[in-house]
Protein backbone atom coordinates (compact mmCIF):
# COMPACT_ATOMS: atom_id res chain seq x y z
CA UNK A 1 0.00 0.00 0.00
CA UNK A 2 1.53 3.18 -0.91
CA UNK A 3 2.40 5.88 1.82
CA UNK A 4 0.34 8.98 2.20
CA UNK A 5 1.82 12.58 1.89
CA UNK A 6 0.65 15.27 4.90
CA UNK A 7 0.25 18.00 1.83
CA UNK A 8 -2.95 18.34 0.01
CA UNK A 9 -5.40 20.75 -0.90
CA UNK A 10 -9.08 19.96 -1.98
CA UNK A 11 -11.95 22.36 -2.73
CA UNK A 12 -15.65 21.94 -2.62
CA UNK A 13 -18.72 23.46 -3.20
CA UNK A 14 -22.45 22.76 -1.47
CA UNK A 15 -26.19 23.69 -2.10
CA UNK A 16 -29.40 24.01 0.46
CA UNK A 17 -32.16 25.77 -0.64
CA UNK A 18 -30.68 29.17 -0.96
CA UNK A 19 -27.77 28.50 1.10
CA UNK A 20 -24.56 28.25 -0.90
CA UNK A 21 -21.27 27.54 0.41
CA UNK A 22 -17.67 26.32 -0.54
CA UNK A 23 -15.07 24.57 1.69
CA UNK A 24 -11.03 25.15 1.46
CA UNK A 25 -9.06 22.53 3.33
CA UNK A 26 -5.57 22.97 3.03
CA UNK A 27 -2.89 20.49 4.64
CA UNK A 28 0.70 20.41 6.03
CA UNK A 29 3.18 18.77 7.72
CA UNK A 30 2.89 18.53 11.69
CA UNK A 31 4.17 16.31 14.22
CA UNK A 32 0.56 15.23 15.04
CA UNK A 33 -2.84 15.99 13.94
CA UNK A 34 -3.68 19.39 14.17
CA UNK A 35 -7.44 20.47 12.93
CA UNK A 36 -8.31 24.18 13.12
CA UNK A 37 -11.94 25.10 11.12
CA UNK A 38 -13.38 28.35 10.45
CA UNK A 39 -17.07 29.21 10.07
CA UNK A 40 -18.59 31.98 9.42
CA UNK A 41 -21.08 33.63 12.43
CA UNK A 42 -24.01 31.21 12.94
CA UNK A 43 -22.19 27.80 12.08
CA UNK A 44 -20.47 27.81 15.23
CA UNK A 45 -21.54 24.17 16.37
CA UNK A 46 -19.87 22.40 13.15
CA UNK A 47 -16.45 23.08 13.97
CA UNK A 48 -16.87 19.92 16.22
CA UNK A 49 -18.26 17.54 13.95
CA UNK A 50 -16.01 18.78 11.47
CA UNK A 51 -12.90 17.58 13.75
CA UNK A 52 -14.89 14.28 14.00
CA UNK A 53 -14.64 13.74 10.46
CA UNK A 54 -10.96 14.91 10.05
CA UNK A 55 -9.99 12.59 12.92
CA UNK A 56 -12.04 9.56 11.33
CA UNK A 57 -9.53 9.98 7.91
CA UNK A 58 -5.92 11.43 8.70
CA UNK A 59 -3.47 10.76 11.34
CA UNK A 60 -1.35 13.56 11.28
CA UNK A 61 -1.03 16.90 9.62
CA UNK A 62 -1.87 20.50 10.16
CA UNK A 63 -5.19 20.59 8.68
CA UNK A 64 -7.22 23.52 8.09
CA UNK A 65 -10.85 23.92 6.80
CA UNK A 66 -12.12 27.22 5.57
CA UNK A 67 -15.95 27.71 5.25
CA UNK A 68 -17.08 30.11 2.82
CA UNK A 69 -20.84 31.22 2.32
CA UNK A 70 -21.72 32.66 -1.25
CA UNK A 71 -24.96 32.69 -0.84
CA UNK A 72 -27.11 33.42 2.71
CA UNK A 73 -30.61 33.51 2.97
CA UNK A 74 -29.86 34.57 6.72
CA UNK A 75 -28.41 37.86 5.56
CA UNK A 76 -32.53 38.93 4.91
CA UNK A 77 -33.30 42.12 3.34
CA UNK A 78 -32.03 45.40 3.53
CA UNK A 79 -34.74 48.68 4.65
CA UNK A 80 -33.50 52.48 4.64
CA UNK A 81 -34.50 53.90 8.22
CA UNK A 82 -36.29 57.07 7.37
CA UNK A 83 -36.38 58.36 10.53
CA UNK A 84 -32.92 57.89 11.23
CA UNK A 85 -31.97 59.25 7.81
CA UNK A 86 -33.85 62.59 8.31
CA UNK A 87 -32.05 63.13 11.89
CA UNK A 88 -28.94 62.56 10.15
CA UNK A 89 -29.67 64.92 6.91
CA UNK A 90 -30.89 67.70 9.61
CA UNK A 91 -27.51 67.25 11.76
CA UNK A 92 -25.75 67.83 8.63
CA UNK A 93 -27.54 70.34 7.21
CA UNK A 94 -27.17 72.57 10.62
CA UNK A 95 -23.30 71.71 10.64
CA UNK A 96 -23.06 72.52 6.82
CA UNK A 97 -22.24 76.23 7.53
CA UNK A 98 -19.52 76.01 9.94
CA UNK A 99 -18.08 73.55 8.14
CA UNK A 100 -17.37 74.97 5.21
CA UNK A 101 -15.99 78.41 7.08
CA UNK A 102 -13.75 76.68 9.61
CA UNK A 103 -13.10 73.37 8.11
CA UNK A 104 -12.17 72.61 4.55
CA UNK A 105 -13.64 68.75 3.98
CA UNK A 106 -15.75 67.47 0.73
CA UNK A 107 -19.33 67.35 1.58
CA UNK A 108 -20.20 63.63 2.85
CA UNK A 109 -20.97 61.27 0.18
CA UNK A 110 -24.02 58.86 0.14
CA UNK A 111 -22.31 55.68 0.72
CA UNK A 112 -20.96 57.59 4.10
CA UNK A 113 -24.13 58.42 5.36
CA UNK A 114 -25.56 55.25 4.89
CA UNK A 115 -22.50 53.53 6.67
CA UNK A 116 -23.87 55.17 9.74
CA UNK A 117 -25.44 52.84 12.53
CA UNK A 118 -29.12 52.86 12.16
CA UNK A 119 -29.36 54.31 8.71
CA UNK A 120 -29.28 50.84 7.13
CA UNK A 121 -31.69 47.93 8.66
CA UNK A 122 -31.32 44.29 7.84
CA UNK A 123 -34.53 42.13 8.37
CA UNK A 124 -33.90 38.66 8.84
CA UNK A 125 -36.09 35.97 8.15
CA UNK A 126 -36.80 33.58 10.37
CA UNK A 127 -35.01 30.31 9.92
CA UNK A 128 -36.82 27.07 11.35
CA UNK A 129 -34.85 24.51 13.50
CA UNK A 130 -35.50 22.14 10.62
CA UNK A 131 -34.53 24.17 8.12
CA UNK A 132 -31.17 25.30 9.89
CA UNK A 133 -30.69 20.90 10.62
CA UNK A 134 -30.85 20.49 7.02
CA UNK A 135 -28.62 23.03 6.38
CA UNK A 136 -25.93 22.01 8.70
CA UNK A 137 -26.23 18.16 7.65
CA UNK A 138 -25.24 19.21 4.21
CA UNK A 139 -22.64 21.69 4.75
CA UNK A 140 -21.13 19.01 6.95
CA UNK A 141 -21.66 16.23 4.33
CA UNK A 142 -20.09 18.53 1.75
CA UNK A 143 -16.84 18.54 3.90
CA UNK A 144 -16.91 14.71 4.50
CA UNK A 145 -16.50 15.17 0.61
CA UNK A 146 -13.57 18.21 0.61
CA UNK A 147 -11.78 15.64 3.30
CA UNK A 148 -12.15 12.52 0.63
CA UNK A 149 -10.75 14.47 -1.86
CA UNK A 150 -7.80 15.87 0.64
CA UNK A 151 -7.08 12.22 1.43
CA UNK A 152 -6.98 11.15 -2.58
CA UNK A 153 -4.61 13.94 -2.95
CA UNK A 154 -2.39 13.23 0.00
CA UNK A 155 -2.38 9.77 -1.51
CA UNK A 156 -1.13 10.25 -4.88
CA UNK A 157 1.04 12.81 -3.10
CA UNK A 158 2.36 9.52 -1.20
CA UNK A 159 2.56 7.63 -4.24
CA UNK A 160 5.59 9.71 -5.66
CA UNK A 161 7.21 10.23 -2.58
CA UNK A 162 6.90 6.57 -2.34
CA UNK A 163 9.05 5.80 -5.40
CA UNK A 164 11.78 8.46 -4.36
CA UNK A 165 12.18 6.81 -0.79
CA UNK A 166 12.61 3.29 -2.14
CA UNK A 167 15.00 5.11 -4.69
CA UNK A 168 17.57 6.21 -1.76
CA UNK A 169 16.82 2.97 -0.19
CA UNK A 170 17.72 1.05 -3.22
CA UNK A 171 21.04 3.81 -3.87
CA UNK A 172 21.82 2.91 0.39
CA UNK A 173 21.88 -1.12 -0.42
CA UNK A 174 24.36 0.04 -2.60
CA UNK A 175 26.55 1.54 -0.86
CA UNK A 176 26.31 -0.51 2.22
CA UNK A 177 27.31 -3.69 -0.29
CA UNK A 178 30.32 -1.61 -0.94
CA UNK A 179 30.71 -0.78 2.19
CA UNK A 180 31.22 -4.35 3.00
CA UNK A 181 33.20 -5.25 0.22
CA UNK A 182 35.55 -2.66 1.29
CA UNK A 183 35.79 -3.98 4.91
CA UNK A 184 36.72 -6.83 4.46
CA UNK A 185 40.07 -5.54 2.54
CA UNK A 186 40.23 -3.33 5.77
CA UNK A 187 41.38 -5.58 8.29
CA UNK A 188 44.93 -6.73 5.78
CA UNK A 189 45.40 -3.06 4.98
CA UNK A 190 45.71 -2.03 8.50
CA UNK A 191 47.43 -5.40 9.62
CA UNK A 192 50.24 -4.42 6.68
CA UNK A 193 50.46 -0.60 7.92
CA UNK A 194 50.68 -1.54 11.31
CA UNK A 195 53.64 -4.08 10.23
CA UNK A 196 55.82 -1.45 8.69
CA UNK A 197 54.91 0.77 11.43
CA UNK A 198 56.18 -1.81 14.31
CA UNK A 199 59.45 -3.15 12.04
CA UNK A 200 60.40 0.91 12.04
CA UNK A 201 59.57 0.75 15.95
CA UNK A 202 61.59 -2.64 16.67
CA UNK A 203 64.54 -0.64 14.41
CA UNK A 204 64.68 2.34 16.58
CA UNK A 205 64.04 0.90 19.99
CA UNK A 206 65.26 -2.96 20.15
CA UNK A 207 64.07 -5.02 23.11
CA UNK A 208 60.20 -3.98 23.03
CA UNK A 209 57.71 -6.67 24.31
CA UNK A 210 56.56 -8.17 20.50
CA UNK A 211 53.20 -9.69 22.88
CA UNK A 212 52.17 -6.44 23.20
CA UNK A 213 52.92 -5.13 20.54
CA UNK A 214 50.23 -7.97 19.00
CA UNK A 215 48.38 -7.18 21.67
CA UNK A 216 47.96 -3.44 20.30
CA UNK A 217 47.39 -4.62 17.18
CA UNK A 218 44.69 -7.08 18.04
CA UNK A 219 42.98 -4.32 19.99
CA UNK A 220 43.23 -1.44 16.60
CA UNK A 221 41.84 -4.33 14.31
CA UNK A 222 38.89 -5.05 16.84
CA UNK A 223 38.18 -0.91 16.93
CA UNK A 224 38.30 -0.91 12.88
CA UNK A 225 36.04 -3.76 12.70
CA UNK A 226 32.83 -2.55 11.24
CA UNK A 227 31.04 -6.02 10.56
CA UNK A 228 28.04 -5.06 12.96
CA UNK A 229 27.45 -1.75 11.48
CA UNK A 230 26.81 -2.89 8.13
CA UNK A 231 24.63 -6.17 9.56
CA UNK A 232 22.61 -3.19 10.95
CA UNK A 233 22.61 -1.19 8.40
CA UNK A 234 21.24 -3.70 6.43
CA UNK A 235 18.77 -4.99 8.66
CA UNK A 236 17.44 -1.31 9.11
CA UNK A 237 17.47 -1.38 5.03
CA UNK A 238 14.64 -4.46 5.74
CA UNK A 239 13.10 -2.53 7.62
CA UNK A 240 12.46 0.40 5.48
CA UNK A 241 10.77 -1.85 2.79
CA UNK A 242 8.43 -3.29 5.34
CA UNK A 243 7.18 -0.19 6.30
CA UNK A 244 6.86 1.04 2.54
CA UNK A 245 4.45 -1.86 2.53
CA UNK A 246 2.62 -1.70 5.52
CA UNK A 247 -0.81 -0.17 6.31
CA UNK A 248 -1.21 2.67 8.32
CA UNK A 249 0.66 6.34 9.22
CA UNK A 250 4.22 4.95 8.53
CA UNK A 251 6.01 8.69 8.79
CA UNK A 252 7.32 8.45 12.68
CA UNK A 253 8.76 5.11 11.95
CA UNK A 254 10.70 5.99 8.78
CA UNK A 255 11.58 9.46 10.49
CA UNK A 256 13.29 7.45 14.04
CA UNK A 257 14.55 4.88 10.98
CA UNK A 258 16.55 7.44 9.27
CA UNK A 259 18.13 8.56 12.40
CA UNK A 260 19.40 5.01 13.27
CA UNK A 261 20.84 4.74 9.61
CA UNK A 262 22.29 7.89 9.96
CA UNK A 263 24.02 6.45 13.50
CA UNK A 264 25.46 3.69 11.52
CA UNK A 265 26.91 5.24 8.98
CA UNK A 266 28.27 7.78 11.62
CA UNK A 267 29.68 5.24 13.67
CA UNK A 268 31.23 3.47 10.29
CA UNK A 269 33.26 6.65 9.35
CA UNK A 270 34.47 6.93 12.46
CA UNK A 271 35.76 3.39 12.46
CA UNK A 272 37.04 3.66 8.77
CA UNK A 273 40.92 3.71 8.20
CA UNK A 274 40.50 3.35 4.60
CA UNK A 275 39.66 6.58 2.67
CA UNK A 276 37.78 4.72 0.01
CA UNK A 277 35.51 3.36 2.88
CA UNK A 278 35.37 6.84 4.49
CA UNK A 279 34.00 8.20 1.45
CA UNK A 280 31.75 5.63 0.58
CA UNK A 281 30.47 6.00 4.34
CA UNK A 282 29.56 9.77 3.53
CA UNK A 283 28.05 9.28 0.53
CA UNK A 284 25.84 7.08 2.61
CA UNK A 285 25.56 9.72 4.81
CA UNK A 286 24.14 12.16 2.51
CA UNK A 287 21.52 9.63 0.91
CA UNK A 288 20.11 9.40 4.78
CA UNK A 289 19.46 12.88 4.86
CA UNK A 290 17.64 13.31 1.57
CA UNK A 291 15.81 10.21 2.41
CA UNK A 292 15.12 12.42 6.24
CA UNK A 293 13.72 15.34 4.45
CA UNK A 294 11.42 13.44 2.47
CA UNK A 295 10.15 11.61 5.62
CA UNK A 296 9.63 14.70 6.80
CA UNK A 297 6.24 14.99 4.53
CA UNK A 298 5.02 11.40 5.22
CA UNK A 299 2.04 10.81 7.11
Amino acid sequence: MPLSSMTGFSRTQGAQGQWRWHWEVRSVNARGLDVRVRVPEGFEGLEQPARVLANDRFSRGGLNATLTLDADPARGSIRVNAEALNQVLTALKQLEGSIATTIKADPPRLDGILALRGVLDTQQPPLGEAELAARDAAVLTSLATAFDALATARKEEGARLDAVLRHHTDRMADLVAEAERLATQQPEQLRARLKTSVDEIMKLRAGINEERLAQEVALLLVKADVREEIDRLKSHLTQARGLFDATGAQGRRLDFLAQELNREANTLCSKSSDIVLTRVGLDLKAVIDQMREQVQNVE
